[in-house]
Formats: C-alpha cells, structure tokens, sequence
C-alpha cells in the first residue's frame, strides 16, 4: 500500500511535466523541480533537528540515487515529452520500469524472485515492447531512447535509496540525495532561469510545483519506503500500473486523445502486477 501511495503520486509526473513545459524551457523544469524540492528537504531536516549532510560511508549511494531520480530520470523524460512523445505513449513505455528495477535489485541489494515473478515480469514487458514497435512503424524512435535512459536511471535511484531506506527514513535518503545534488541543480536552474524565456501561466506554475514538490519529494517518502518493507523487486512491480493511472490523467487534464490499442497495452502490463504480487521473494 505505501508503494501504491507512491506510484498514485508519481503516475501525474508526466501531465505537469507537459503544464510546465508549456511556459518554460525543459531543462529549467527538469533542474528547477529539484531545486522546489530541496527547500522542502532542507525545511524537513531543519524540524528534525538532523545533519544536513548524509553519513560519509553513504556518500556514494547518495550520489547514485541523485544522478538516477534528481537527474537522469527528470531530464531523459522531459526531453522525451518535448521531442514529441505524447503522455500515454511515454507512460506505457515506462511501464517497463518495474522490471528494470528486479533487475537491480537482484545486482545491488541481493533479492531473488522465484521464476514466476520473472515470467510475469517478462510478460509485461513484452507487452511494452511490442506496442512501442507498432507504435514506432516497426523501429525504437529517438524519444523511446530517451525513455529507456529515463526508465534505468530511476530502476537505479529506486534501488538504491530503499537499499538505504531499511535502516535511514525514506524523507531523509530523498532529502539527502536533493543535497548532494544540490551544488549543481541550484547554479544550473539559476542559470537556465536567467537564460531561456520564461513565461509564468497558471499551468506552467502548478505544473512545476507539482513535479517539484510532489514528484520529486513528497512521492518518495511512501514510495521508498513501501520498496524496503515489501521487497525492492516486488514491491516495485506495483508501477506496472502507473501507465493506466497516467493514462487517466493525460485525459482528465490534457484532454489526450489514445486508442484502444494504447489501453490494451496498459491493461495487459496491470494483469502482471497481480501476477507477480502473487509470487514471493526468496
């Protein structure tokens, strides 16, 4: 339930990634939600009355959860969106991050599902592939590319950071990573600010607080934590129903028009999530 909680926040990423694009540069939204995000964090840790700096033996895990999900994942997808990949098509491809993220957990923190989770898995990521190549005229476009650069930096952020999440609060390994990235992304938005055309609209501000503060923060704490007491690879597979969820709000506020085949193609990866919540890991 808690990593539901996560998915259910992170499935409107897409939708105000798309808002705030429509007044800002996409880099500048990218960047910037990071910075949104870390006044947030540094408010958390200030309450808590916590160091404002991770354990140094964490230092490296932090710098990998910082370049998968403050980075990687931010920009791969933002410029995916911008480059001409609708929502609906851009959240069915990253439906294939749930199985991204088994793959990492098996290297990085030693799970080990039981064959039955990795059939399912593989079904549902086949489903993925094949209505990307239909979609694509029989070949992976540029913007897929970006999806898939998009989809691996977060299976390595989200291992990583429920690796830590078993024994640091799930706020506190997301407000760390937004510190340890933060000698770049705050220059950088200043910068991207000062240098690109800005236009604030009603959209294009909720968008970015909403990918800011609820994307690239508050959907983390459930998220991680689900991932540490659940299983990192079973837990994970709750994501395979993030693509319908986004579905729904592509249409609801971007009036995003999609075929049957798209709901198919989502339909068939949320039948894997009971699959493989049916299967335990060893």
């Amino acid at each position: 339930m808690l990593a539901a909680v996560g998915v259910l926040a992170f499935s409107g990423s897409f939708p105000a990634t798309v808002y705030a694009m429509r007044g800002l540069d996409p880099f500048l939204v990218s960047i910037g939600r990071a910075v949104l995000a870390l006044v947030v964090a540094v408010g958390f840790l200030l309450i808590a009355r916590a160091p404002l700096l991770p354990p140094r033996r964490d230092l490296w895990s932090y710098i990998v959860i910082a370049a998968g999900v403050v980075f990687g994942f931010p920009v791969f997808s933002g410029l995916a969106l911008h480059g001409g990949a609708s929502t609906s098509h851009s959240a069915v491809v990253v439906g294939l991050l749930p199985a991204a993220t088994a793959v990492f957990a098996v290297l990085r923190a030693g799970e080990r599902p039981r064959p039955a989770f990795w059939i399912a898995s593989a079904l549902g990521a086949l489903s993925i592939t094949v209505f990307t190549l239909t979609r694509g005229g029989g070949h992976i476009t540029p913007a897929d590319l970006l999806l898939v650069l998009a989809l691996v930096s977060a299976a390595v952020g989200y291992t990583e950071g429920a690796r830590l999440t078993r024994t640091t609060p799930g706020w506190r390994v997301v407000s760390y990573a937004l510190v340890m990235a933060a000698p770049l992304t705050v220059p950088l938005t200043v910068w991207l600010a000062l240098t690109t055309e800005v236009t604030l609209t009603r959209e294009s501000v909720s968008g970015l607080l909403y990918a800011g503060l609820v994307s690239m923060y508050l959907g983390f704490i459930p998220w991680y934590a689900g991932l540490a007491q659940g299983g990192i690879a079973r837990a994970g597979q709750t994501q395979l129903a993030q693509p319908l969820l986004t579905l729904a709000w592509a249409w609801l506020l971007l009036a995003e028009p999609f075929d049957p085949w798209t709901i198919l193609a989502a339909a068939a990866v949320l039948i894997c999530v009971a699959a493989t919540q049916r299967s335990r890991t060893r």
